[in-house]
């Protein structure tokens, strides 16, 4: 198996998504920290494998200290010891009221300022800080403690309830393992537990939270983000639990696995409705088996240890000829 083949084509699809997502319907998602997120996370998840440090900096094409130093960069500010950077302007925005850019910059000098613009990019996108004026003499600021609360509710916050329910529906987890597990404030998660205990589709037992159930209607307007998530995510873990085992090869009695069909018809075809219909069936075939399993369960409630979660994912894409010429090029 060409592993390096492999890995290099799904960066480049998922490489693919990110850049639609991230203009999605006149939105311009800022992307300064996705390079830096990519190489953090990825190197925790390779040590979390047991792979030393000195491997894994191997593995990036870094000499060890190389390594050691870009993942101190970025987990922590190189000016103020114990605090990300992140940390670190908001500490120092809140001490001063507002400066301009080139304080901010003489005050980090010891961090690139591309990190340092990275964050102020980032800060002023989410609403956490203002901005005004140009170049050098740019003033930043903090934003208002008003302004802030309205950043964090709306339809981010519905979001954020999506995203924290189908945490806790695939693994209960205390309030302070929630917070480390999601890209989030804690303000924000905070609220969406609190708006979720309270509409009962989660519930607190001996110190962590847990989800019996998750479903985002069809058709939803808000939370559309974890629908996608949660697709992409159910591939993504079926994939990695057929190599971790060593057989990622398909098997008849396969209980994990996948498949994908490509069906080849055209207007006239006398098969194009059934073929085109294939989602509305499936989806809702799923959708009568699903609930006749969760009124079994209301009636015979299963104890926690004998549970088994089975994740059926499905999907189907119909593109024209003009589409595929498109992305070909």
């Amino acid at each position: 198996m060409d592993v390096k083949l492999l890995i290099d084509a799904i960066v480049r699809q998922t490489t693919v998504l990110i850049a639609q997502l991230s203009t999605s319907a006149g939105i311009r998602a800022p992307l300064s920290h996705i390079a830096d997120q990519v190489f953090l996370d990825l190197a925790g998840e390779i040590e979390a494998q047991g792979v030393t440090r000195k491997v894994a900096a191997d593995m990036f094409g870094l000499a060890l200290r190389s390594y050691q130093k870009k993942v101190q960069r970025l987990t922590e500010s190189a000016t103020v010891r114990d605090r990300t950077l992140w940390e670190a302007v908001m500490d120092f925005l809140s001490e001063q009221g507002s400066v301009t850019r080139e304080r901010l910059f003489e005050r980090f000098r010891r961090d690139s300022a591309e990190d340092v613009a990275a964050v102020l990019n980032d800060l002023v996108a989410q609403g956490i800080v203002y901005s005004t004026g140009r170049g050098p003499t740019t003033v930043y600021g903090l934003s208002s403690d008003a302004d802030r609360r309205r950043a964090v509710s709306g339809a981010r916050q519905e979001s954020a309830q999506a995203f924290v329910w189908l945490s806790l529906y695939r693994q209960a987890m205390s309030r302070r393992e929630l917070h480390a597990s999601l890209s989030l404030d804690a303000e924000v998660v905070d609220r969406a537990l609190d708006a979720l205990v309270r509409d009962g589709r989660i519930r607190e037992d001996r110190g962590k939270f847990r989800a019996d159930t998750f479903l985002l209607a069809v058709g939803a307007a808000k939370g559309w983000e974890i629908a996608v998530f949660d697709h992409f995510s159910a591939v993504a873990r079926a994939i990695a639990a057929k190599v971790r085992r060593g057989s990622p090869q398909s098997e008849a009695d396969d209980v994990t696995g996948g498949a994908t069909l490509t069906f080849e018809i055209s207007p006239s075809h006398p098969l194009r409705a059934e073929v085109r219909g294939l989602l509305r069936k499936v989806r809702k075939d799923l959708n009568d088996l699903w609930t006749r399993v969760g009124s079994y369960n209301d009636e015979h409630p299963m104890p926690e240890g004998e549970k088994e979660l089975v994740t059926f994912y499905f999907g189907q894409n119909a593109e024209d000829a003009d589409s595929n010429e498109r992305e070909q090029e």
